[in-house]
């Protein structure tokens, strides 16, 4: 089955205007980014002026939605047609490197 990327997810115990049928479990996606010597050398310039680190926000949205993006296409393969309950979590790998964690609980609603 192949991934379906419009497939609706919510961070409530339900999707508004549908019932679940199914559950199908516990569903995760994750990727895990380093940052770039460049960027930080930007960052740092950008701390003593202060100001958005626009590169950082641009790495995090990627970072989240491809996680975001992985758990739906695991919630797909479980034959689910929405994720309900979704979360994120981050966590150190190594130095300078990070994982994005979102989780949630694949379904099938009508």
């Amino acid at each position: 089955m192949q991934p379906n990327m419009t497939m609706p997810f919510s961070n409530t115990e339900t999707l508004p205007g549908s019932t679940i049928v199914q559950s199908h479990g516990v569903v995760t996606g994750s990727t895990v980014r380093a940052k770039n010597v460049f960027k930080d050398i930007g960052a740092g310039f950008k701390n003593i002026v202060g100001g958005e680190l626009k590169a950082y926000t641009e790495l995090l949205q990627e970072s989240r939605n491809e996680a975001l993006y992985r758990m739906c296409a695991e919630a797909s393969q479980r034959g689910a047609n929405a994720v309900v309950n979704v979360r994120f979590a981050t966590s150190s790998v190594a130095g300078g490197a990070a994982e994005l964690l979102a989780y949630g609980t694949a379904v099938t609603v009508e």
